[in-house]
């Protein structure tokens, strides 16, 4: 092998003297790049980093470097060509021999290899052989461990299948703990651990879908729950009211109803004796919760989550459920209020729901507890008063809220036997008392009603003794003299007093209904009675009568009977005491008793019909004043009374006769009726002298005549007859005459003309016309000098009198300048 450089060796370059020292520095540098084990970037940067130009004479020294090198690898190539061509020479020689002896040797392999075949075939199947009985033999082994594993788990599947779900957990746990552990390195195993958690979450899922389904079941069933421990507690009640009156105890007793033959605790032993009653007709018809309601799934769903460790999430989901059930069931309908079967529903549900609370709280351990269901039942107590509250306040019929009352007894008494408290249960019905009693008088006050509208005002007609005796049943009336008449007689009440009467009882006997069963003392109920009795009285009654005096249609004989049926209503109110004592057997002498304020409540209406009497005796008068058609310009007066006067001073007459008919039995009733006659005669006098005066003196009348004042006077003489013929005894002197006195003096000073006395004993004390003012004797003057003027007028004939007429004007014109005088010296004065 030959090239050109080997033939022609490259020439030395000269080395300058300048850089002997450049190769010395250059040649540690050489040397590092020349090295394989060392990074090249340090040693260039060495070259880059130099003093300047020294980058170039790098190259420099590294194109000698490569130079000297190339010549020593041409002389080394050089030395040894020759051995190279020898040695190629020798290696093309052997080269034949080397394909023979390749071609030897195959056919020798392939000789041994024929004659092995068959041994090899004979030792394989003996590997295989022997390899098969070694995995049969590890498969056995194997599959004896592994047979209990799948037994265990399909007995797993059996028990889900057949809902065994307690047991398959307790197969789980062996299986996780046991047998899976020692096959755990096969991948069916794996795949049934891993499967293992599904389960369990599928029997959660199923044991909690039992639960929903019970929850639902025992939201159907709650109903039928409270209906029947409702039923048996009212059983129960009926019993020991019965034992209550034999003993004159007020103890209370629990219900006998049970959930699941646990029977709550009895505290005076009369469970046995109902059970004895009641055993015969009531032994099939009694059911338990459980006959209604399977509790399985709660304890199966328990025992699972207990298991699986996760109890507190299902004791919170139970809890949780069932408030969501206690706010359905406490959530009312909104037409509850209008029938007794509403409320029985309403009340149904929430006895069946905590009867259930309560079961499922003295069946398990730790679901439930009793700050829980405590807590549930308050929360519950506040919804039940504020719905029985409201819907009560809806209720206008007293038999519907007697029936919630006693539904709400029932109610707290049933759910007292399970240890919930109900105090303020009863609390309410204190409320709904009143609330009752309320619609009673609402109901009374047509009751009163209807029966002042029937009545008559007419004393009761007696015929025969049991017609007196019927009366007298009915109403407490004695009076000695009516007893010894014979019959037929009259009473001095009317018809309406005994119904009257009648009806309070009946109103009391309503009221006491409310306040059975309250668990109250008859001290208590005593007081309850009285005071809704006072309200009747002195609301429904007094205000029933009120409105009754007012009415247009009662004239002057019915307010007369009213005053009488006041007085004896009044006079019965001690035996409404004492109808109330027998009821109670609570003494009236007991420092808290509350008395009956009828005999104010009846003095409030008399003293109102005496009014109304007042009042319309005079709207009467005026009726007949109305009448008065007065000829103010008459020359001469008739000679006699006007009619309207005389029909007026008849009907006075007449009307005070009715007075007559007061009660008189005593010396305070007969002071009484005195009274009220010699008053309402003195303001009917008083009240017609006033009308009389005002007739006389209205602005609109202009003129009067002397013969209108003599016609005038006629009149108020036989007013002043009327008054001293003593229509009603009992005035002393001339008393009811003063009433016309103002009438009499003024009249008696135009009659008389006596204007010289009036004016000289104006204001001395003992002045014949005292009562004569001079604003009402000048109005009149006025009015009587204008008539004169018109007189002389319409007079034809008046020159003979033309003298006597000016001497009576120049008269007339002084006493009026005088009574101007005095009027102005009154006005100045005041």
């Amino acid at each position: 092998m030959s090239s050109g450089r080997a033939e022609k060796p490259l020439p030395d370059i000269p080395e300058e003297d300048g850089s002997r020292d450049d190769e010395k520095g250059f040649g540690n540098v050489f040397a590092e790049l020349e090295s394989v084990d060392l990074s090249l970037g340090t040693t260039l940067r060495s070259v880059y980093d130099d003093q300047p130009n020294a980058h170039k004479r790098f190259m420099e020294k590294l194109e000698v470097r490569i130079r000297n090198h190339d010549r020593e690898i041409e002389k080394m190539c050089n030395f040894h060509h020759q051995g190279f061509v020898d040695a190629i020479t020798e290696l093309l020689k052997v080269r034949a021999d080397a394909e023979k002896l390749m071609g030897q040797v195959t056919d020798t392999n392939r000789r041994l290899q024929d004659a092995g075949r068959e041994v090899t075939a004979q030792t394989e199947e003996v590997i295989r052989c022997r390899i098969q009985q070694r995995n049969m033999t590890t498969t056995v082994e194997r599959l004896q461990l592994c047979i209990p594993v799948l037994e265990m788990y399909s007995k797993l599947k059996e028990q889900l299948q057949s809902k065994r779900h307690y047991a398959a957990l307790k197969t789980m746990e062996q299986l996780e703990k046991v047998f899976i552990p020692r096959v755990s390195r096969y991948r069916f195993c794996q795949i049934m651990a891993d499967n293992l958690p599904k389960l369990r979450e599928d029997i959660k899922d199923i044991s909690m879908s039992d639960l929903k389904d019970f929850l639902e079941s025992i939201r159907k069933h709650s109903d039928k729950i409270g209906e029947t421990a409702m039923k048996q507690a009212q059983q129960h009640r009926t019993f020991n009211s019965v034992v209550q009156k034999q003993d004159s105890g007020m103890g209370y007793t629990k219900p006998v109803y049970s959930l699941n033959g646990r029977t709550p605790t009895q505290h005076n032993g009369l469970a046995a004796a109902e059970e004895g009653v009641e055993d015969d007709q009531s032994e099939e018809e009694v059911l338990t919760a459980q006959d209604l309601v399977d509790f399985s799934p709660v304890y199966r769903c328990l025992h699972i989550y207990t298991v699986l460790g996760d109890r507190e999430t299902f004791e919170n989901y139970y809890r949780k459920q069932r408030k969501k059930q206690a706010r359905l069931v406490l959530q009312p309908q909104s037409n509850m209020h209008e029938t007794v079967e509403g409320y029985r529903r309403y009340f149904n549900q929430i006895v069946g729901f905590f009867l259930v609370e309560d079961h499922v709280l003295h069946s398990t351990q730790g679901l439930l507890t009793r700050a829980f269901t405590d807590e549930l039942w308050n929360m519950a107590l506040s919804k039940i008063t504020a719905v029985l509250r409201t819907h009560s306040s809806y209720c206008s019929d007293p038999d519907l809220v007697l029936e919630l009352k006693n539904l709400i007894v029932i109610f707290a008494d049933t759910l007292q036997g399970y240890g919930y408290p109900v105090n303020r249960l009863f609390d309410l019905l204190y409320e709904i008392r009143d609330q009752y009693n309320e619609t009673l008088l609402k109901k009374w006050v047509l009751v009163f009603r209807e029966i002042f509208e029937l009545d008559n005002y007419s004393p009761i007609p007696v015929e025969t003794e049991e017609d007196y005796k019927s009366v007298i049943s009915r109403f407490p009336f004695h009076d000695a003299e009516i007893e010894k008449q014979d019959f037929p007689k009259k009473l001095p009440m009317s018809q309406s007093v005994p119904q009257i009467y009648v009806q309070v009882k009946e109103f009391i006997y309503a009221s006491l209904k409310f306040s059975e069963s309250l668990h109250r003392s008859w001290t208590e109920i005593d007081d309850m009675l009285r005071k809704s009795t006072n309200l009747l009285l002195t609301r429904t009654l007094s205000g029933c009568l009120q409105n009754l005096i007012k009415k247009p249609h009662i004239g002057l004989t019915e307010l007369v009977q009213i005053i009488i049926n006041t007085t004896h209503l009044e006079q019965a109110c001690k035996y409404l005491e004492d109808f109330i004592t027998n009821i109670t057997n609570v003494s009236p002498e007991t420092v808290h008793t509350t008395r009956l304020y009828g005999l104010s409540t009846f003095k409030d209406a008399r003293h109102a019909a005496e009014g109304e009497i007042y009042t319309k005796l005079n709207q009467k008068i005026d009726e007949f004043i109305q009448l008065a058609d007065y000829d103010w310009g008459m020359p001469e007066s008739d000679g006699q009374a006007s009619g309207y006067l005389m029909d007026l001073i008849n009907f006075l007459r007449s009307t005070f006769q009715v007075f007559t008919h007061l009660p008189n039995n005593c010396n305070d009733h007969a002071a009484m009726s005195g009274k009220v006659a010699q008053t309402a005669c003195m303001s009917a006098c008083k009240h017609l002298s006033t009308s009389l005066m005002q007739m006389l003196l209205d602005c609109e009348l202009k003129q009067i005549s002397m013969g209108a004042v003599q016609q005038f006077n006629l009149d108020v003489i036989q007013c002043e007859l009327f008054a001293s013929s003593e229509p009603v005894p009992g005035f002393q002197g001339d008393t009811l005459q003063l009433a016309f006195i103002d009438l009499r003096q003024l009249l008696d000073l135009f009659m008389v003309w006596d204007w010289s006395t009036y004016l000289a004993d104006y204001g001395q004390p003992t002045s014949k016309y005292l009562r004569v003012n001079p604003s009402t004797a000048l109005a009149l003057l006025e009015k009587v000098y204008r008539g004169m003027k018109d007189t002389s007028k319409k007079n034809n004939i008046f020159s003979q009198f033309r003298k006597n007429d000016r001497d009576k004007q120049k008269l007339i014109e002084t006493v009026v300048k005088q009574l101007r005088s005095l009027v102005n010296g009154m006005s100045q004065h005041s």
